[in-house]
């Protein structure tokens, strides 16, 4: 599942994610129709990331989330998420100038709270933003979390082989999806560095879209809370960024209650 086209990326590449992973625990993947080789490579991510334990133990994150062309800064918006219990926040400024907060609990497209230029929005209105957050989510935490989300339920891999690229040994996982997602015609192609088990660049058909695919790299790794997270994915002059990273050990309960 992907967010709609047309968010603030100056490209329409929103990634696929699954709401079905925003709760407190990483699912173990219903194995079938994965290849064998596939799934132990994706262990191994998982164990280079910083463990599956590690990850299933962390409380939450905040990051900013945003897209440069070049030197200028198109687009940001902050994110917290408490993975436990599914709650998010994002504030951010829209195309038209206004700041807005946006709090919800993942899943739930229909109840939240909302603040455009600091006036609480209701009725109608409200559903339609909290829907914006809930899409808002599922783009920019594939964008940081793919890896951590290999076997997620509904996610079939497969070994596309392995290819050389810059003096350096790639696997590469075919990633579709079964009946999961508002686009669960999009597929990928993740390349994974043979050395360090370190996912380092992906390919992309999204749905209703033709081939040939489009690439970025995952780079500029950082480890906070014992797991690392990527900071860039370059393709050309776009950079699709995540910045100041944090994970959370507890948040105030007024972060979820209150611009």
């Amino acid at each position: 599942m992907r967010a709609s086209r047309g968010l603030t990326l100056p490209v329409a590449l929103l990634a696929t994610a699954f709401v079905l992973g925003a709760c407190a625990q990483h699912a173990a993947q219903d194995a079938s129709g994965s290849d064998p080789k596939a799934i132990a490579i994706a262990d191994q991510v998982m164990t280079a990331l910083g463990g599956k334990k590690q990850w299933d133990s962390l409380r939450g994150l905040r990051w900013s989330f945003g897209s440069m062309l070049g030197d200028s800064v198109r687009s940001s918006r902050r994110h917290a998420w408490d993975k436990m219990t599914g709650r998010h926040r994002v504030d951010g400024v829209n195309r038209q100038g206004q700041s807005y907060t946006f709090i919800h609990t993942l899943g739930d497209t229909t109840s939240g709270m909302a603040w455009m230029n600091g006036n609480r929005i209701e009725g109608d209105s409200l559903k339609k933003l909290i829907q914006r957050a809930n899409a808002l989510w599922i783009n920019d935490t594939y964008w940081m979390l793919m890896p951590y989300k290999l076997r997620d339920p509904g996610v079939t891999l497969k070994y596309a082989g392995d290819t050389t690229m810059a003096g350096k040994e790639y696997d590469r996982l075919a990633l579709s999806f079964d009946h999961v997602g508002l686009t669960p015609g999009d597929r990928y192609w993740v390349y994974v560095n043979r050395a360090d088990h370190r996912v380092e660049r992906w390919e992309m058909v999204l749905e209703g879209d033709q081939p040939p695919p489009e690439a970025y790299t995952w780079q500029g790794w950082e480890q906070h809370g014992g797991l690392w997270f990527p900071t860039a994915h370059m393709r050309d002059s776009t950079n699709v960024f995540t910045s100041r990273i944090e994970t959370v050990q507890s948040f105030a309960p007024t972060e979820f209650q209150k611009p």
